[in-house]
């Protein structure tokens, strides 16, 4: 900013903000932070309505309440509705100072969601509440997003097609080409623990080597190819189906490595076991439906949000364990040394008495014979129930809530799609 005094006032619907040029420039809200790179008043009035060169200020005819609010996510990191104010109003109002929907509290990007659902609304852009494409950049930024633009879009296209299913007719030709590939592998490793698989397989083993490499080769590049145009390569890595889906593609490479070692039998001591077990960890292939099928989605999200209570779960179980499969040993083992019951001649083989009770699974291998073991199973069977019953309830409510907010994400998606296909 090379105009105006050190200090530069905000003035936005009447309340007024006063800040030094170095916070301006370092603004988080973008409309803001490019009033320090404007040369002119003319370059001033595109981002204002209205700019004072005596006092330095700049007027905003916006919304006070709700910029109040955006003042606070400058300051805190949250973001939040006004209450009493209308969400897309808001929304409008965030996208007017430069920020996203993303920026919300998840609370709130559901009240979004829902809001633009109701009235068949996808996205607003810049555009829907009013700001022009001179205004929306600086003078310094076209010829950057220009030379970006080309590359930037075909990346964020592929990546949409390999995350997406949904976001393109080839993104869903791709997901069932992917499910495909995924059920042809289980067929062939269900059908390769079959009694007479090993004598079909001499007449066969040919054409199973073409169809597992081609499976392979599949998933290879699939995995390879979102790798090269994630957003972030450490947020991919860490992701957990990324790891299932590396940990899914190894042991065939392996595999491959070992025989071209001379170790190929299954019948070598620890290398036939560990041939095995690499080639039953591909049974982690299904997990990779998860990308495809909502209810795997509702699933995988209930349990990442409800991680506490599944915690709570585990905890009431042990306790309950701990105190009962004790009990259940002194009474039926420790107390009456004349007809001892083997079952219970410890604490851990009681403990598989009392896990059984507790769920009401009651497999009948193991059962109590003494008057005291008996009423002990009742108070295990009937604390067993209560115990589950608590958490599974919070555990219920937010898979409902998760399923109803990837419900409307994959409508959003259906109904975008629809769009794309009639223009």
């Amino acid at each position: 900013m090379k105009f105006g005094k050190s200090i530069c006032v905000l003035n936005v619907g009447g309340t007024r903000y006063a800040f030094t040029r170095e916070v301006i420039r370092d603004f988080p809200l973008r409309r803001v932070s490019r009033l320090h790179a404007c040369a002119t008043e003319k370059e001033v009035l595109e981002l204002c309505d209205d700019y004072d060169k005596d006092l330095n200020e700049f007027f905003f005819d916006r919304h006070a309440q709700a910029f109040v609010f955006i003042m606070l996510y400058v300051r805190s990191g949250k973001l939040r509705f006004v209450p009493g104010v209308c969400e897309l109003s808001f929304y409008t109002e965030m996208l007017y100072w430069g920020l996203e929907s993303a920026h919300l509290d998840s609370c709130c990007q559901k009240r979004l969601d829902d809001r633009m659902s109701e009235i068949g609304l996808d996205t607003l852009s810049e555009l829907d509440v009013g700001v022009s494409g001179d205004e929306s950049q600086s003078s310094g930024e076209p010829v950057q997003r220009i030379a970006l633009t080309g590359r930037a879009k075909w990346l964020e296209k592929m990546r949409k097609t390999f995350e997406e299913p949904n976001s393109s007719l080839l993104a869903q030709l791709l997901a069932l080409i992917s499910v495909i590939f995924v059920l042809i592998s289980m067929i062939m490793m269900c059908a390769s623990t079959l009694p007479d698989w090993d004598t079909a397989k001499r007449n066969i083993v040919e054409e199973q080597r073409i169809v597992e490499a081609v499976c392979i080769g599949w998933f290879t590049a699939e995995c390879t190819l979102r790798f090269l145009v994630a957003r972030s390569k450490w947020d991919f890595i860490r992701r957990p189906l990324n790891i299932i889906d590396v940990i899914a593609i190894t042991p065939y490479y392996v595999t491959m490595a070992l025989a071209r070692a001379g170790m190929p039998g299954a019948g070598l001591g620890v290398a036939g076991v560990i041939l095995r077990v690499l080639r039953m960890m591909r049974v982690f292939w299904l997990m990779k439906l998860a990308r495809h099928f909502l209810g795997l989605q509702t699933l995988g999200l209930t349990l990442t949000r409800c991680y506490r209570e599944m915690v709570m779960l585990m905890v009431f179980v042990f306790v309950a364990m701990a105190i009962y499969s004790a009990l259940a040993q002194l009474l039926e083992y420790g107390l009456n040394l004349e007809a001892q019951n083997p079952d219970y001649a410890s604490i851990p083989a009681a403990a598989w008495w009392v896990i059984i009770s507790m769920t009401t699974v009651g497999y009948g291998d193991v059962y109590p014979v003494t008057i005291g073991g008996r009423v002990l199973g009742g108070m295990c069977v009937v604390s067993g129930i209560v115990l589950l019953a608590l958490p599974i309830t919070f555990i219920y409510h937010s898979f409902v809530q998760c399923y109803h907010e990837l419900k409307l994400r994959s409508a959003r998606c259906t109904r975008s799609l629809a769009m794309e296909l009639l223009q």
